[in-house]
């Protein structure tokens, strides 16, 4: 079962390493930490891709469209 997180624990959670994006074509980084992934995956919805799933490869945390734009908002990045 997948376990979904609050916002402040998935903020808390930012600088954590373990965590990884998959797209449409697969893995598209390595294991690095969640804000690495979540610039990843903003970076795939700015040029018009689907952002892709954000899980953490020990956990089994999985991140739903909505938290991952809370949390672009919380790292200032552009919501367009």
């Amino acid at each position: 079962m997948v376990d979904k997180l609050g916002l402040k624990d998935l903020i808390a959670r930012l600088d954590t390493r373990g965590w990884h994006v998959v797209g449409d074509e697969g893995d598209t980084s390595d294991a690095g930490t969640l804000k690495d992934a979540l610039e990843t995956s903003h970076q795939q919805h700015q040029s018009k891709a689907a952002p892709g799933i954000i899980r953490q490869i020990e956990n089994s945390v999985e991140l739903d469209m909505i938290q991952i734009q809370q949390l672009w908002q919380h790292l200032g990045l552009p919501m367009t």
